[in-house]
């Protein structure tokens, strides 16, 4: 694998954006073997340009830019050339150069000959258009910068690229890259040309309109799993023969062919504006994020989370959260949900609750306290392991005479600060008899 920065723009070029690459690839462990910059490579891209100026196949432009005389006669009345630059002798712009007159090296693409450009794309098959109607494209800029054709097409060629693979936006672009591919003597690579991701309006995605929600490390930073992510960007176009969605990667490499990839552009859903973190992601993306999730082993998944708990301030032990990690693994889709489905694990002290909550169905206040205060008495005296406090709690419901549920409410939200909580015996065996019996106690006292 080549990476290859394509950093010729300079105004688009920053330091910021190169940064975001290569943290995204690093994040999914898309690791390359060679590393190039387009910038560093300008002798390479002049040379070759100077070889297709030698052959005829270039002209130099002197027409000042943005300014002169245009030819509209290609289709849809699109500007082709300048009109007598073509024609002018070699040793005219040769004495025009050598005088320090800036040009533009323009591509002399063939005019009235009834030839056509073609090649085979692997997604979208045979493509034809005719030469009549490709504008003199410019290979080097008045200030001697290449292109994006002309630099892309070098590197290519040095770099012996045998696949271009890209953005159906690119479609166009091919036609004057054959050209100068067989301008400079090679055999063009092939082609495969993707469909576009949009969204939802159908508006093509955008850094500048859409913001995080097309940045790789969005993803790594709401909690994504690179494999689970990687999962959901390969079925945006793409489809296995048969109807797996969920899929390692591995199992993605294996399964891969140009062939499966779709014509249609690949719409991501979120919303826009997005109320809450959850919808700036399309709910696929999500749901095979859970997925991938419940597959991670106990320790895998405790590791990852792990450095999220401790980002956050909570100096929670290894051990500790091995012993978490279980009870919430169901409950999460994200990674950073750690830090809403396992909080009341984390703190010393619970923040405020609804005390209404405490007070268990068809029950009242009277039954919450003492149920509540039943608890502090059994749980003080039973072995903190899931087996004794199950057989410990429902004992003492019985002897209450109220339902197993009327019991276990009270102290789940009393332990925990809602009713929606992991399994309470398991729950009370991770938090512990001491902080365990001290927040039943604040519960009491509350009511």
């Amino acid at each position: 694998m080549v990476l290859r920065l394509d950093d010729t723009d300079v105004e688009r070029n920053t330091e910021a954006s190169v940064n975001s690459i290569f943290e995204g690839l690093r994040w999914l462990d898309l690791d390359w073997d060679e590393e190039y910059k387009q910038s560093e490579r300008l002798a390479l891209h002049r040379q070759i340009a100077d070889a297709i100026f030698q052959k005829g196949l270039a002209y130099r432009d002197f027409t000042p830019a943005h300014t002169g005389d245009s030819e509209k006669s290609g289709a849809n009345q699109t500007w082709l050339f300048n009109p007598g630059m073509r024609e002018l002798s070699r040793a005219e712009t040769d004495r025009r150069a050598a005088a320090g007159e800036s040009f533009a090296l323009r591509f002399r693409v063939p005019r009235g000959t009834g030839e056509q450009v073609r090649f085979n794309d692997a997604v979208y098959g045979e493509q034809i258009k005719s030469a009549d109607d490709i504008e003199d494209f410019a290979l080097l800029r008045s200030d001697g910068m290449p292109t994006y054709h002309l630099a892309s097409c070098a590197d290519d060629l040095d770099l012996r690229i045998s696949h271009i693979i890209r953005g159906q936006d690119h479609l166009s672009n091919t036609y004057k890259h054959v050209l100068i591919f067989e301008g400079a003597g090679a055999k063009p690579p092939q082609f495969a040309h993707l469909p576009l991701l949009v969204a939802p309006d159908g508006s093509k995605l955008s850094k500048r309109r859409h913001g995080p929600v097309v940045s790789v490390t969005t993803y790594r930073d709401a909690g994504f799993l690179p494999e689970a992510f990687i999962n959901f960007l390969c079925l945006l176009g793409w489809s296995p023969k048969d109807d797996r969605e969920n899929m390692t990667r591995q199992e993605l490499i294996d399964a891969f062919s140009l062939e499966g990839i779709n014509r249609a552009n690949a719409v991501v859903n979120f919303k826009e504006p997005a109320a809450t973190p959850e919808e700036t992601f399309d709910p696929k993306a999500i749901w095979l994020n859970a997925e991938h999730i419940r597959g991670l082993s106990i320790n895998d998944l405790s590791a990852r989370l792990l450095p999220i708990v401790h980002a956050a301030g909570f100096p929670i032990a290894p051990e500790k959260m091995h012993a978490i990690t279980p009870l919430i693994r169901e409950r999460i889709k994200l990674l950073r949900d750690v830090l809403t489905a396992a909080d009341f694990f984390f703190v010393n002290q619970l923040p405020p609750y609804d005390l209404a909550e405490l007070i268990p169905q068809k029950g009242d206040a009277a039954m919450a306290l003492k149920v509540l205060t039943r608890a502090r008495e059994v749980l003080a005296q039973t072995e903190f392991k899931h087996d004794p406090l199950n057989q410990i709690l429902r004992a003492a419901a019985q002897e209450m005479g109220v339902k197993a549920g009327q019991m276990f409410q009270p102290i789940r939200v009393a332990v925990c600060g809602r009713k929606n909580a992991p399994p309470l015996f398991e729950t009370l065996e991770v938090l512990g008899r001491e902080a365990t019996l001290a927040r039943i106690e604040r519960a009491i006292q509350k009511l």
